[in-house]
């Protein structure tokens, strides 16, 4: 198999080219990046005999289809907003691609991904991702499913903690940032219950869960939940649903009033030439960098409640993810590599064949997959209780 990384010199790129370069049948890994620098970049962490470096010059277009005409699968971990060209070259080019982002923002693509009989699996990293294989793995443990309360988030150990955010950066600060200003949709009731981006970090739901080994992280809605409720059928009494990030506590109170000032607004400011957000970037940014003996902590939660065979049942999904320091990869680059490189790597061998935009919940194999994540040392634990 030979595959292509786009974007692959960044935090994400580099933990799926050394997953993809150490996976049998891999004979030829492409880094697609515009940083001349590769060799230097990967080189300790993976055979470089195996990988061959492209350095995009002019437009970005063409490259990526000559470079996905030749592949037989590629990974899209390039900046979100060429997410689109990145898709439409393997449109052009019939080549299965998996892409993190979100797959709302490339819909109107559907019918010619269809047309072309090409598989495009969106959403495919660690949240959404993962979290959408478990939610397919749940469905089929239940009659009916009446509550999902799905919980993830990127935290730094606790002798890493940096005040006041007790907080520090193992994926782009940029989207970090980006994440703090986003509409949620939770289900309530039964009803659907919109959070709208400026009561993110100021709203009734936000509260904090118990995680064994940490203590208490705190929980706030960031996700549409009735979007993904909305895919499982065993989900269409559900009464309650929720999609939060987690971090230490603290964290709302702290942005709640820096939002409400207007920190987090896109909006230039006149004379300054940067946005409240794009000057936050970078003056924290760069305050909360890990040192190379600290690591990150990527923790997953997942609480599935409803029926089976007339009685209250939950199952509870828990996975911790945390940087491997010989590799200096961080806990959020694997959670975030993996999945891709498994996925792409599915496709390419052809066990994922459905032509369209996919998605993890619905198109990826969960049995086959989770075993994958757990030969890497990713391992879901899963209980069970009853009522």
């Amino acid at each position: 198999m030979k595959i292509a990384v786009l974007g692959g010199l960044g935090l994400q790129g580099r933990a799926a080219i050394a997953d993809l370069v150490a996976s049998a049948g891999v004979e030829e890994v492409v880094c697609v990046d515009t940083a001349p620098d590769g060799a230097a970049r990967l080189g300790g962490l993976t055979d470089l005999a195996r990988v061959r470096f492209v350095v995009p010059e002019g437009a970005i277009a063409p490259v990526l289809a000559n470079v996905l005409a030749g592949v037989d699968a590629a990974i899209d971990l390039l900046p979100q907003p060429l997410m689109r060209e990145a898709v439409q070259a393997a449109i052009a080019t019939r080549t299965p691609l998996v892409t993190t982002n979100y797959g709302k923002t490339i819909a109107d693509l559907a019918p010619a991904a269809q047309k072309a009989g090409v598989s495009i699996m969106t959403e495919c990293g660690l949240d959404p991702g993962i979290d959408l294989v478990l939610y397919a793995r749940a469905a089929r443990q239940f009659d009916a499913i009446t509550a999902i309360d799905s919980y993830c988030g990127g935290i730094p150990e606790p002798k890493a903690m940096a005040k006041p955010l007790r907080y520090k950066v193992s994926w782009n600060f940029d989207m970090v940032l980006m994440s703090q200003n986003r509409d949620s949709v939770l289900v309530e009731d039964g009803t659907r219950v919109d959070v709208p981006a400026g009561q993110q970090h100021d709203n009734p739901f936000i509260h904090q869960i118990e995680v064994e080994g940490l203590g208490r992280l705190e929980a706030f809605p960031n996700g549409d939940a009735a979007h993904y409720a909305g895919m499982l059928a065993a989900a269409k009494g559900l009464q309650r649903s929720g999609r939060y990030s987690l971090r230490w506590p603290g964290w709302s109170a702290f942005w709640a009033p820096l939002k409400e000032l207007g920190f987090l607004s896109e909006d230039k400011v006149p004379g300054v030439g940067a946005s409240p957000r794009e000057f936050l970037g970078r003056l924290l940014g760069p305050q909360l960098h890990y040192g190379t003996d600290e690591k990150d902590l990527c923790v997953m939660r997942n609480v599935f409640t409803g029926i089976q065979g007339g009685r209250c049942k939950t199952v509870t999904s828990d996975l911790v993810i945390e940087r491997d320091l010989a590799s200096g990869l961080f806990g959020m680059s694997l959670g975030v590599g993996y999945p891709a490189s498994i996925v792409a790597q599915m496709l390419a061998r052809g066990e994922i064949t459905e032509p369209g935009l996919l998605n993890p919940l619905l198109h990826v194999p969960d049995g086959r997959f989770l075993d994958e994540l757990a030969r890497r040392g990713i391992r879901v634990s899963e209980t069970i209780s009853w009522d």
